[in-house]
């Protein structure tokens, strides 16, 4: 009984985080549907009733959540998950807000699943058991996104340099430098070229160069393609040639990734330490071992 309990509230949580993770999408269908049969129907009334399910739902509860999540942790702002969901690649996908409903959602589901859970062992174990889950509902979210973020970073780490010498080539073939990013997105894929990509739309409709670099550094994370921006800016204000400085730039980027690959493979034979202790080194002991305390057995 407990057992099928706990699997219906589970499923009711998989249930409420699909709503919440796929809401941006039916929201952007359900728009284009209004768009595409514009002035061919007409709503009689628009009380509360005629709403859809998650209009009247799903939407109150996520900005609930939210703000029950921004109440529970002071120093969270919408501001910096935004930030976060940016450096992550999940900004236009994930709004700040259904983030913060998906920890709450997390939270609430695991203390639940934690009390049905633990309920048959006692309330001890039950106040630990929620505890517990509702801790990890809560972080697991985060992690992720930090995840996501890390390896992002690390992949624009990895496609600058090469970037960088795309864009120097194009410069010093007569390109402008917009005319060399929209090159370069051309010929590229990636988390990079999706930055370069929107920092060339937002010069596009208006934006400073300035600007456009300084939300990309902003977003990207990387020290790199911080230095690469204050280049650029600096390039810009002292007249200085773009191609000679993309060039630095690549050859500057090219040897911190090599070093940066050299302090991973120095890393590499501690990391492998533990894992040779905990798992190899017993099976060897066993092996060699082994026959000389069954003989030992034997004698004694």
């Amino acid at each position: 009984m407990l057992l099928a309990f706990a699997a219906l509230l589970l499923a009711v949580a998989v249930y409420a985080m699909g709503e919440v993770v796929t809401q941006p999408s039916r929201e952007r269908h359900r728009a284009v549907r209004r768009a595409a049969t514009y002035g061919q129907t007409r709503v009689v009334g628009t009380g509360l009733e005629r709403l859809r399910f998650h209009e009247r739902v799903i939407a109150p509860a996520t900005a609930a959540l939210a703000r029950g999540v921004l109440r529970l942790n002071p120093k969270l702002t919408v501001e910096s998950v935004s930030a976060r969901l940016l450096a992550a690649g999940m900004g236009h996908t994930i709004t700040p807000t259904t983030f913060l409903a998906m920890k709450g959602a997390g939270a609430v589901g695991g203390v639940l699943v934690g009390m049905a859970l633990g309920a048959a062992a006692g309330p001890a174990v039950a106040f630990a058991a929620a505890l517990f889950l509702g801790a990890m509902g809560f972080i697991l979210p985060g992690m992720v996104v930090g995840m996501r973020g890390r390896k992002r970073r690390e992949e624009i780490r990895a496609q600058l340099p090469d970037a960088l010498d795309l864009l120097a080539v194009s410069v010093e073939a007569g390109l402008g430098f917009d005319g060399a990013v929209a090159k370069m997105t051309e010929h590229m894929e990636g988390a990079l070229a999706q930055e370069f990509n929107l920092a060339l739309g937002e010069m596009r409709i208006g934006e400073s160069r300035q600007d456009a670099l300084k939300k990309l550094a902003e977003r990207a994370g990387a020290p790199e393609v911080a230095s690469f921006t204050r280049a650029i800016i600096q390039a810009d204000q002292l007249g200085i040639s773009l191609g000679r400085i993309l060039r630095v730039q690549a050859a500057d980027s090219r040897e911190k990734r090599q070093a940066a690959a050299e302090e991973k493979a120095m890393k590499s034979p501690i990391k492998m330490l533990f894992p040779t202790v905990l798992f190899i080194f017993p099976a060897m002991f066993l092996v060699i071992l082994g026959p000389a305390v069954l003989n030992l057995s034997k004698i004694f």
